[in-house]
């Protein structure tokens, strides 16, 4: 069925950016008819978001585009600092450290977004899903029982609807939810996708550049003859035409104008932080940059809004073909706007050089212990904490046991009985040991996240419900 002619969905989607299809592949491999609706009509062209973090790089392998990122992306360029057209010293921008059992993905990957956003759209077509490009909200509607899209192709039932149509959103000022916040720099700034003649720069460092005409970064892209621009203005106005970034360019570094061959994309904006005052509204949910904005210093935007999805995705699945009750819905606020709230913050301090690109940015110690679906503790971990990967005792990497839209129960040396569950909905899997772990039973939720521990099942069972699951009768 052609997508313009789609007049019911489960869920409509605004927006085909990182974000929104990233959730659109989840709902996908749940069995979730998605309608992703994206105003352009084509995907973003730009580098912008360009770092995935190693958080960020354990949902997308989950999702099933981990050796897409691998083979297009690479790691961070060190810096390498200019003073007046001559090189100074190198400084590495972000903090590295090698792979581990627990922690897969050490530093983070660099892959321009339109890169990400072309990987996650093959995988969303892998799937049975796709975009309508060239299609605009201009209204909705919703009751008690779904939300109806207005769309400039028509109408479209659905039972939700998710923003995920950027920091302008129309379905938040549809919906009349704040944005609070501050901005983060005064002074505007560009971002620009340009390429530099191959005798002009090397593609071996992340060059940072100073002068008396103010700071310009240029950075080689991986997987491309690119790099992205960046500038910062303290008077005046960007200029985004191609003579205009070539001028830039002269100006504020020792190329001249014709080294820059190809200005392929430019764009101006003013860095701020501003969050949501609510993620919800009834049937709407709001996510990615529709929900919180990010100065890109802290490489946490996109990173966060595709955590947005993954925390999403499942909830939805388990109540759309689960049977799981629609307050669960009501967990997504909870657990992503605080992470939320505090991202802004630490992407704030990085641009104003309060605080180094550290290990918080990394979200690999980002949890929800203390939330509404975090309950009990076993061995060396808390609910809501994040599933570490790592190996069990038989040699079984936890991750592929993870991989997919189901739960785990993870039970971990000990030999006390289990209860059984459609495999579809939760595989239990035993193993004498496993380091990270300690003893226990871990039911591991579908992004990653330690849902329910204990020492015992017991207490198991009324955890269960209000997600949708419950054993099955042994024959």
């Amino acid at each position: 069925m052609e997508l313009n002619n789609v007049k019911e969905a489960d869920v409509v989607i605004v927006g085909a950016g990182p974000c929104g299809l990233a959730l659109g592949c989840d709902l996908a491999r749940r069995g979730v008819r998605a309608l992703i609706v994206e105003r352009a009509p084509a995907l973003f062209p730009g580098s912008r978001g360009k770092g995935i973090q190693p958080r960020t790089r354990e949902v997308l392998d989950d999702l099933g585009v981990g050796g897409a990122v691998r083979e297009h992306g690479g790691p961070a360029p060190v810096g390498l600092v200019w003073q007046d057209g001559r090189r100074q010293q190198e400084r590495d921008m972000f903090r590295r450290a090698a792979p581990t059992e627990a922690e897969p993905y050490g530093e983070p990957w660099m892959l321009p977004q339109w890169r990400t956003q072309e990987i996650l759209l093959a995988r969303l077509r892998e799937l049975g899903g796709d975009v309508a490009f060239g299609t605009a909200l201009t209204g909705l509607d919703q009751d008690a029982d779904g939300v109806t899209a207005r769309l400039t192709t028509g109408p479209v039932r659905s039972s939700y609807l998710v923003a995920a149509d950027g920091g302008r959103s129309t379905v938040r000022r549809a919906l009349g939810i704040a944005m609070t916040g501050e901005a983060v720099d005064p002074a505007p700034m560009l971002v620009a996708d340009v390429r530099v003649a191959e005798d002009a720069l090397d593609r071996l460092n992340w060059h940072v550049m100073s002068g008396e005409e103010g700071f310009l970064a240029l950075c080689p892209l991986p997987g491309t003859a690119d790099f992205q621009l960046v500038a910062r203005f303290d008077a005046g106005e960007p200029d985004t035409s191609p003579e205009g970034v070539r001028a830039l360019v002269a100006a504020r570094t020792h190329l001249a104008a014709r080294d820059i061959t190809e200005v392929l994309w430019s764009s101006d904006f003013r860095p701020r932080a501003a969050l949501a005052e609510r993620f919800r509204d009834g049937r709407v949910l709001l996510a990615g940059d529709a929900a919180h904005v990010h100065s890109p210093a802290g490489g946490q935007g996109l990173n966060t809004g595709v955590q947005d999805a993954y925390n999403l995705g499942w909830k939805l699945g388990q109540v759309l073909r689960r049977g799981a009750p629609a307050a669960l819905l009501g967990s997504y606020e909870d657990e992503r706007r605080p992470i939320a709230a505090d991202m802004l913050g630490l992407s704030t301090r990085i641009h104003r050089g309060e605080q180094e690109r550290g290990a918080a940015t990394q979200q690999l110690g980002l949890g929800y212990r203390g939330g509404p679906l975090s309950v009990g503790r076993a061995g060396a971990l808390h609910s809501g904490d994040r599933a570490p990967d790592g190996r069990t005792a038989e040699g079984r990497r936890l991750f592929d046991i993870f991989r997919g839209p189901h739960f785990t129960l993870l039970a971990v040396g000990t030999g006390i009985e289990l209860p059984a569950f459609d495999d579809d909905l939760v595989r239990v899997h035993r193993t004498d040991g496993c380091e990270a772990y300690g003893k226990g039973l871990f039911l591991v939720r579908p992004d990653g996240y330690i849902g329910w521990a204990g020492e015992d099942a017991s207490g198991m069972a009324g955890y269960l419900s209000p997600l949708g699951l419950a054993p099955v009768t042994r024959c």
